[in-house]
């Protein structure tokens, strides 16, 4: 099934088609971990765009049903080197192509990943179009051009829950924390927003001895604090932090009355609230092996990424503390309030790229609680 790829520059690449056939419209981003990929297409964090993978075989130990981030994939399409349509694992209850095609998802193969990353680190991140059924390609450059951009559209609350509930689950023997609940003498109630939330996040809280309840990303500041919790998350989540208006003001209105961790989108959202700004990356922090300095310790930690926005340094107070860097380009990663317990990391440290460098602030988060509690 021939495909087409065009970008908003005119760029046209032809590959093949795979998982579902029709168009898919989004933000071209890539990611460059080697392994994941059932995690990078749950992630609610790529809603609006054409995820690029850069490792060259994708799909070569399918897909289970243990590794999903939340209830389905967001990614608006998929773009891979080389698809494997036969996995080799014992994990896996479906080939990758079938598990797109379920959820209407349209995939490229056979094109050069090479040169699409090296385009948009040359150029920047550009909105794109995956075809299966329009092979011209100056009707879709047409159509790409009038597609939205990302900037300024709330994408959070397409992703977010439209109920409270509960979580319980943990991580079932792979985490460093695990059972470590059993061992604590007091347990936390957590209040986590959902942006667009992991499971993972979810999974290290319960971990960590919290008892979380999830709520809706437009939930007002005084419903949550109505729950008594100890401590509240803003998760990650998709797009553009400036546009979740509603967010910023309802994490202004908590800041020092619960104990707060940011976490991506969450980490952005802080940062407004604090009175500072964001500005888009040229082509964003993607992958699981980015390095950050801890300012604090001096400590280098290998961490897992996807965003696009990133929080302006120069913008924010001088009651902010800025705890985290990025090695790559400088940019903040982590930050924290001088007088409030309020902390956030623009990266993922339920993630175990590292394969635990930043599974601490799980237990920061903890000490807070403990202190306030």
């Amino acid at each position: 099934m021939k495909a087409l790829l065009v970008l908003e520059d005119g760029t046209v690449f032809e590959g093949e088609g795979f998982g579902a056939i029709g168009e898919a419209y989004g933000e071209v981003v890539f990611n460059t971990s080697i392994t994941g990929y059932q995690e990078v297409l749950t992630d609610p964090s790529y809603n609006g765009q054409i995820v690029v993978m850069t490792y060259p075989e994708i799909g070569n130990y399918g897909v289970n049903l243990e590794d999903v981030e939340s209830i389905r994939p967001f990614v608006r399409g998929f773009v891979v080197n080389e698809y494997w349509s036969v996995p080799s694992s014992w994990r896996s209850c479906e080939n990758l192509g079938s598990y797109l095609s379920r959820h209407g998802i349209v995939g490229i193969e056979r094109i050069d990943t090479r040169e699409l990353t090296r385009r948009i680190r040359t150029y920047g991140a550009q909105r794109g179009v995956i075809s299966t059924v329009d092979m011209d390609q100056e009707s879709l450059l047409r159509k790409v051009r009038a597609s939205p951009s990302i900037v300024g559209i709330d994408l959070a609350t397409e992703v977010s829950c439209t109920e409270p509930y509960r979580w319980v689950t943990g991580s079932e023997g792979w985490s460093p924390y695990y059972d470590k609940q059993t061992k604590l003498e007091k347990h936390f109630r957590v209040v986590a927003y959902d942006f667009g939330i992991k499971r993972n996040i979810l999974r290290r809280l319960v971990d960590t001895g919290c008892e979380v309840l999830v709520v809706p990303s437009r939930t007002p500041p005084h419903e949550v604090l109505s729950m008594n919790p100890g401590g509240i998350v803003l998760s990650n989540g998709p797009g553009d932090p400036a546009a979740v208006s509603y967010a910023i003001e309802s994490v202004r209105t908590l800041i020092g009355k619960k104990p707060i961790f940011g976490i991506c989108l969450g980490h952005q959202i802080v940062g407004w609230a604090l009175g500072g700004r964001t500005f888009k990356l040229k082509f964003g922090h993607r992958g699981a092996n980015q390095p950050v300095k801890n300012l604090l310790t001096g400590k280098v930690e290998i961490t897992s990424q996807n965003h696009g926005f990133a929080v302006d340094a120069d913008s924010l107070g001088s009651n902010v503390e800025i705890t985290h860097v990025n090695l790559n380009d400088n940019t903040v990663e982590g930050l924290r309030h001088k007088e409030y317990p309020l902390f956030s990391v623009q990266y993922h440290p339920e993630a175990s790229p590292g394969p635990h460098d930043s599974a601490y602030l799980f237990d920061e988060f903890l000490r807070l609680m403990e202190e306030r509690g």
